[in-house]
C-alpha cells in the first residue's frame, strides 16, 4: 500500500517561492502520476497540479499556471512542486496524491497524505 509524505511547507512573504515533496514511505510508489492539491480554512479542497510518469505530461490549475512547476524526482518515488510568486490567496494545506489519471476531480486520486502547511504573509 502506497503512502505519501508531504514536506517542504512554511511560511513566506508574498512574492517568495517555496518547494514542495511527495515521496513515498515504504517501496511502493504512485502507478500513474502524482497529483497535488490544497485546502485552505473555510473551503473546499482544489486541484492545483498533475504529471504522469510516463511521459511526464503536466496539468495546472489556472489559478497557478506560470507560477508553479510540478516535477518527477531521479528516482521514481518523488514529485515536486515548485511555487514561484507566491500570493497570499496561495495559503493552504497541500496534499499529494496517486492519480488515476490527470484529472481535477478529487474521485481520480487515492493514498492522499496527511498535507504540508503553506502560509504566504503580505
Amino acid at each position: 500500500q502506497v503512502q505519501l509524505v508531504e514536506s517542504g511547507g512554511g511560511l513566506v512573504q508574498t512574492g517568495g517561492s517555496l518547494r514542495l515533496s511527495c515521496a513515498a514511505s515504504g517501496r511502493a510508489f504512485c502507478y500513474y502520476g502524482v497529483g497535488w492539491f490544497r485546502q485552505a480554512p473555510g473551503k473546499e479542497r482544489e486541484f492545483v497540479a498533475a504529471i504522469t510518469w510516463s511521459g511526464g505530461s503536466t496539468m495546472y490549475a489556472d489559478s497557478v499556471k506560470g507560477r508553479f512547476s510540478i516535477s518527477r524526482g531521479n528516482v521514481k518515488n518523488t514529485v515536486y512542486l515548485q511555487m514561484n510568486s507566491l500570493k497570499v490567496e496561495d495559503t493552504a494545506r497541500y496534499y499529494c496524491a496517486c492519480a488515476a489519471r490527470l484529472d481535477i476531480l478529487e474521485s481520480e486520486y487515492a493514498a492522499w497524505g496527511q498535507g504540508t502547511q503553506v502560509t504566504v504573509s503580505s
